[in-house]
């Protein structure tokens, strides 16, 4: 681990001298490459010169042990130091995990009903709230993408793009089926019903990743509708893209204008292909190593949401919270930074 850390810290201290070379700032775009490529290993190197001086703390404190008249300040300073080294290692351990090349891009999300009719397609309303909410409290912008909304308030689907810092980081742990446990406006018994929503979280993607043929995308146009079918444009704006090599299919109908929507399409679609593709990979380099926390299936039931008992447990991690209208109004940070907190030590248990 040392080594590698060495070689940091000398890539850092190459970088800070090139990024103030008159010639390497005259090239914008290299510049621009450097300053981030510097920016990306700061932490580490500040770590890593902070466990150097705790280190060398140590050493000097076991020197002055052997002077009588600095025992008593040597020993002190030595156990403080001690208790601070396996920390720092720690520490930087978890700052050498390879970062997620998509943790700060912005989201697309996918949000379906799944078993339950009428409540399932609610809870998906009640789930697309809940993101939206924790959304504005992050200052993060969503953009609609795609709805199909049921005439009782919920939705049998809805996509949205979610733009902001590290989007991708925070959400991604969302993907899976959620389960809801609950009494239905809709049911006079006051019997409690299960129904299910399906999340997809994927990063936005550009061309230069996920190149798409354009001889494999076969577009349809069509009228964008509203809930129950009624029109709300008169004109074929809304579009639908089909994959033919895969048979994804997407839509997008809430621009008005059809190049808005076949722009917003594309992107979905890059998404989806570029998951997929990530998907593969990843399954075939570590299949055996690899943290299953944030690589739901789609089919995986990941949380449930148990109205009678206030509570929400997320079966990957085995926690549960009692605050469930708070959960709900969009405060989902506790959850996920303990989702995170799972991830990364899997992580360390697989390096």
């Amino acid at each position: 681990m040392f080594e590698n850390l060495e070689d940091i810290e000398k890539k850092y201290e190459e970088l800070t001298k090139m990024i103030s070379d008159p010639e390497v700032i005259a090239n914008q775009e290299e510049w621009r490459k450097m300053m981030k490529e510097q920016a990306s290993i700061e932490p580490i190197v500040e770590k890593y010169r902070e466990y150097k001086k705790v280190k060398q703390a140590y050493e000097e404190s076991k020197e002055l042990l052997k002077d009588p008249e600095m025992k008593e300040l040597a020993e002190e300073e030595m156990l403080t130091s001690k208790e601070k080294l396996p920390i720092l290692e720690d520490e930087l351990k978890i700052l050498l995990i390879p970062k997620d090349p998509d943790d700060d891009k912005n989201v697309i999300c996918e949000i379906r009903a799944g078993a339950g009719g009428d409540e399932a397609a609610l809870f998906a309303g009640t789930l697309f709230r809940m993101y939206s909410m924790y959304c504005d409290k992050k200052h993060w912008k969503i953009d609609i993408l795609n709805e199909n909304a049921t005439e009782l308030g919920g939705y049998k689907e809805i996509s949205f793009m979610i733009k902001g810092d590290g989007a991708y980081s925070r959400l991604k742990f969302e993907s899976g089926v959620h389960r809801v446990q609950r009494v239905p406006e809709t049911e006079a018994s006051g019997r409690i019903h299960t129904s299910t929503a399906s999340v997809s979280v994927l990063p936005e993607v550009g061309d230069v990743e996920i190149n798409i043929n354009p001889a494999d995308i076969k577009m349809e146009v069509f009228r964008a509708s509203g809930a129950g079918g009624q029109h709300i444009n008169k004109t074929s704006s809304a579009v639908r893209l089909i994959h033919v090599p895969t048979g994804m299919v997407v839509e997008c109908q809430t621009e008005r204008s059809q190049f808005q929507n076949r722009e917003y399409a594309m992107k979905m679609l890059q998404s989806r292909l570029y998951e997929q593709e990530k998907r593969e990979r990843d399954s075939k380099i570590e299949s055996e190593r690899r943290s299953q926390i944030g690589n739901a299936e789609r089919s995986e039931k990941i949380r449930t949401y148990n109205y009678p008992q206030g509570r929400i447990t997320d079966h990957r991690i085995g926690m549960s919270v009692y605050q469930m209208e708070n959960f709900l109004n969009g405060d989902i940070d506790t959850m996920i930074d303990s989702l995170i907190a799972a991830d990364t030590a899997e992580k360390l248990k697989g390096e």
